[in-house]
This record gives C-alpha cells, sequence and structure tokens, in this order.
C-alpha cells in the first residue's frame, strides 16, 4: 500500500490504512479470561503484524471477560472477550507500507484456537471506500480468503 498526503481540500485516493475486524468463536473459555495469556498474545500479534507497540493496557472483568487494548505507533489493537460465550471480538488498525495486520489475525486465530472466525478488512481513509468483505479460514498455516468486494457510492 504507497502512502498518500493530502493537503486541506483534497481527497485520499489511496488508502492510509487497513483495520482488520476479527471475530473469534469456539474459543475455550479458560484462554479468554487469562488476561496474563492474552498480553503475551497481544505483544506475539504486535510482531507478527511488524508493528510497534507502545503501551498495553488491559482490564480484568468480574465474574469474567477482559479488555486489552495496545497502543501502536502505527495505531491500535483492541480485544474484548466473553468467555461464557467462546467468544472475542478483535480490531486490528495499522497504517503503513511494512504492516501486515491480516499477520496480526492469524496469530489470534491460532492462540485462542477458535473454531470458527470471520474477518472483515476495511481500507481507511479514501474519499470513496472499497470495503473488502473477507472470509477467512486457516488451511494449514495459511489463511485463504473468499473476496467480495464493495464500492460505497457518496453523493456530495
Amino acid at each position: 500500500m504507497k502512502k498518500q498526503f493530502c493537503s486541506l481540500g483534497e481527497v485520499a485516493s489511496m488508502p492510509i490504512g487497513s483495520h482488520c475486524i476479527l471475530e473469534l468463536f469456539g474459543c475455550p473459555s479458560t484462554l479468554l479470561d487469562d488476561v496474563g495469556f492474552i498480553q503475551e498474545v497481544v505483544k506475539e500479534a504486535v510482531k507478527r503484524a511488524k508493528a510497534t507497540l507502545l503501551k498495553e493496557i488491559s482490564y480484568q472483568f468480574e465474574p469474567f471477560g477482559v479488555t486489552a487494548l495496545a497502543l501502536l505507533s502505527e495505531s491500535h489493537i483492541s480485544i474484548h472477550t466473553w468467555p461464557e460465550s467462546g467468544y472475542i471480538a478483535i480490531d486490528v488498525f495499522t497504517c503503513g507500507e511494512h504492516t501486515q495486520p491480516e499477520q496480526a489475525c492469524l496469530c489470534f486465530v491460532e492462540a485462542f484456537q477458535a473454531s470458527n472466525h470471520s474477518l472483515m478488512t476495511l481500507h481507511r481513509g479514501q474519499f470513496a471506500p472499497t470495503i473488502h468483505s473477507t472470509i477467512k479460514h486457516l488451511e494449514g498455516d495459511h489463511l485463504s480468503s473468499e473476496l467480495e468486494k464493495i464500492t460505497v457510492k457518496t453523493s456530495l
């Protein structure tokens, strides 16, 4: 993804970042309620995304559940867990040509042992954004995808 900067009044035609919205289903509840484990997985995901971790914070809810946030120099990662449902909602937003947010998502799928997941990638910062709704599943050590491309029409 090539960087493009715009002055006031101009419109970006190239995306400035990728925002992955990942949902994990069928995860073991013990993993989703282990704040230490979640912190370690976040650090590994940041490395796989080739991003830079500035700060990580997390909160353990009672009776269960964890929210973890990673502030990156390239943007952020957020995780919200529901151990009672085996469900995790994850956002990975990165900017820069060097980052690989989908690799962070693959790390989360593997670490949390999801039996099923969905991944949608939005390319942020475009005037007429193209939304790539992607269903991805793990095949061996790789993600495969079926891509549905939707162009959002805007009017002024």
